[in-house]
């Protein structure tokens, strides 16, 4: 009798235990599934990359995105130096091209959460492509930029506006946390640099990942060397 209560008691607690370790289980399975997304959502939550670096006059009015026909193929005469035409905030004034990349990218004038979903965006403190200086150019990992990490040393990328054409060479690869900004700063040399968040397993948007290229051709469709605003 008293085996019987025991192999009953037994039972009972093996019916109660098991249960509560299965939920356990989905519990954290569920947790650990629920980390990649969260990340991931976070980096769209996070309206640009480069916060500190815009500077939107207006943003309480209102973004009014502009898409402009980029000049492709220029057939007139050419100039080593000429005149840049200024992009307004929220405007397409270029287009990245690379074997390595995949596809044509747009580039907008500006960093917003709206301008990232259509194309790459360049901090509007940076440098337009043709001055001198540091042109700051991201998008999302997941879309526009999601073949950055192809690209190696020597590498080389085009860029046409609708005032010139724009030849880098890729010099050194970069990886860099969300709070150093060493990369993304004006500098006095002429170059491109184009970044995205690191992938990561867990989703982690806190690393930066990308290229630093070279100017090594400007071909300018109008001669002169004052900037046109």
């Amino acid at each position: 009798m008293s085996d019987k209560k025991k192999k009953s008691s037994g039972s009972i607690a093996l019916h109660i235990i098991t249960p509560c370790i299965v939920a356990v289980i989905c519990c954290g399975i569920a947790v650990a599934a629920l980390i990649k997304p969260y990340d991931k959502l976070k980096v769209y939550l996070n309206l640009a990359f480069m916060d500190e670096l815009k500077t939107d006059p207006d943003s309480s009015s209102g973004l009014v995105i502009t898409e402009s026909e980029i000049t492709e193929e220029h057939t007139g005469e050419t100039y080593e130096t000429g005149k840049v035409i200024y992009p307004t905030f929220g405007e397409m004034y270029a287009i990245i091209k690379s074997e390595k990349l995949g596809t044509d990218i747009p580039v907008y004038w500006g960093s917003k959460a709206e301008l990232l979903e259509k194309g790459a965006c360049q901090a509007n403190s940076s440098s337009v492509i043709g001055n001198e200086g540091n042109s700051v150019i991201s998008a999302h990992v997941d879309t526009f930029f999601a073949d950055l990490s192809s690209l190696e040393v020597g590498d080389v990328l085009t860029i046409n506006t609708n005032y010139g054409s724009f030849t880098y060479t890729v010099r050194e690869l970069i990886e860099f946390s969300d709070t150093d900004k060493k990369y993304v700063t004006q500098k006095t040399d002429n170059r491109l640099t184009l970044y995205t968040c690191k992938r990561d397993v867990l989703g982690n948007a806190n690393q930066r990942a990308g290229v630093i290229c070279d100017l090594t051709e400007s071909r300018f469709y109008t001669a002169g060397e004052e900037a046109e605003k």
